[in-house]
């Protein structure tokens, strides 16, 4: 397979430039990730305004984290498993919690576990909920909001998954400690 082209501030299309420029000044640094989408201005466009938008839902760190390693693991993001390992660390989230995702083990609460199951069945089921299953998501205390939120996340982790997976995207230096491999 051919690997995409990372690009950085010296090689991206002018479109790309200030998003870049954007991607440094938040993270110190040009993730891997953002320079594979600079190939495509209104992709990486994109995915920054989802990024942006979820993390700006009414979803806490947590939850956060629940609806983007689900999906995540689920694609088996070789790149995104350990870069929200690490974003994980960084928004303060129990560490448990996300060796529970990355492992796909019960969470820790029934809350979270729900999150985790209906954002799992929305994945699977490509957004085909069963009556009880929405029904058992508004009972743990979400709303119509947060399951629609859910989609919001997973519009993210489309992008991000599927370009990293025809990429090849190596996982950043930054997030290398945190390497993932799904369980056979």
């Amino acid at each position: 397979m051919t690997k995409l082209t990372i690009l950085d501030l010296d090689t991206a299309p002018e479109l790309s430039k200030p998003l870049l420029e954007a991607s440094l000044k938040a993270n110190g640094r040009i993730p891997g990730l953002h320079g594979v989408l600079a190939n495509s201005p209104e992709l990486l466009e994109a995915y920054q305004t989802l990024h942006k938008l979820f993390v700006a839902s009414s979803f806490d760190n947590e939850e956060l984290t629940v609806v983007w390693q689900t999906i995540n693991v689920e694609h088996e993001c070789h790149y995104c498993v350990p870069a929200h390992t690490g974003i994980a660390n960084m928004m303060k989230v129990d560490p448990a919690l996300s060796e529970a995702l990355r492992n796909e083990e019960p969470m820790p609460t029934e809350k979270l576990q729900v999150l985790h199951d209906t954002t799992l069945a929305i994945v699977r089921e490509r957004g085909y909920l069963t009556d009880e299953q929405v029904a058992t998501f508004f009972a743990a205390g979400y709303e119509q909001r947060q399951l629609l939120e859910i989609i919001l996340g997973l519009s993210q982790k489309v992008i991000s998954n599927y370009v990293n997976h025809i990429a090849e995207t190596p996982v950043d230096k930054v997030f290398e400690k945190y390497q993932w491999s799904k369980k056979a």
